[in-house]
């Protein structure tokens, strides 16, 4: 008797995958391995959530943000970017302190999405 794995991806997702792959920059099957090892790792991750929740702790949004971080919006990699210091090969760039809280004020009004 054959058991599958618990974590296996259903027909139609690897039928998706499958139709992607074809427009994907990677090889084909490199395509639909890295959706089935993202998918997988975000089956275990929720599965692990469910199970910490159930017995009282109170990590699971630290755990997913942990394991999950969102990308800086626009708006925070501009307000990181005027904070950086430029690397030794790059022409440097002057802005006066006006400009860059006018810069600043215009950025920080922008949603974060």
């Amino acid at each position: 008797m054959t058991q599958e794995h618990p974590i296996t991806p259903p027909p139609e997702l690897i039928r998706k995958w499958s139709e992607e792959a074809a427009n994907a920059p990677m090889a084909d099957q490199r395509y639909i391995a890295t959706q089935a090892a993202r998918w997988g790792a975000d089956q275990e991750l929720e599965t692990c959530c469910h199970l910490l929740r159930q017995q009282g702790f109170d990590v699971v949004d630290d755990l997913r943000a942990t394991r999950r971080p969102k990308p800086l919006s626009l708006k925070q990699q501009a307000l990181a970017t005027l904070e950086e210091e430029p690397d030794d090969g790059k022409e440097l760039l002057v802005f006066d302190t006006a400009q860059v809280n006018i810069i600043r004020r215009a950025l920080e009004q922008l949603p974060n999405d």
